[in-house]
């Protein structure tokens, strides 16, 4: 269902079961929510100084050889949304090693 690395990979499957109009049970597959995770016990391998018009997917390639890591970059800031983490030129963000 999804990638390998994807932060949904590890996530519970559940299921619900739903009547249709017709009185059929079907049968829905979802993951549960995913809460950000806490950073205690992470290694920050380098704190990063946005420069203007960077962008968090090159940010992540360059230092976990990834743009698709970004969400790791954004778990180790406590932010929700990517975009808060390069919107500010000179803002410092943490990128940490992946727990393991």
């Amino acid at each position: 269902m999804f990638e390998p690395g994807s932060r949904y990979t590890n996530l519970e499957t559940a299921t619900l079961d739903v009547v249709d109009e017709h009185g059929e049970t079907r049968v829905i597959s979802y993951k549960r929510r995913r809460f950000i995770p806490s950073t205690q016990g992470t290694t920050t391998l380098v704190e990063h100084t946005v420069r203007e018009g960077e962008r968090l997917d090159n940010i992540t390639a360059y230092y976990l050889g990834d743009p698709l890591q970004f969400w790791r970059v954004c778990d180790a800031n406590l932010v929700l949304q990517p975009g808060e983490l390069t919107a500010q030129p000179g803002q410092i963000i943490r990128i940490a090693l992946p727990k393991v």
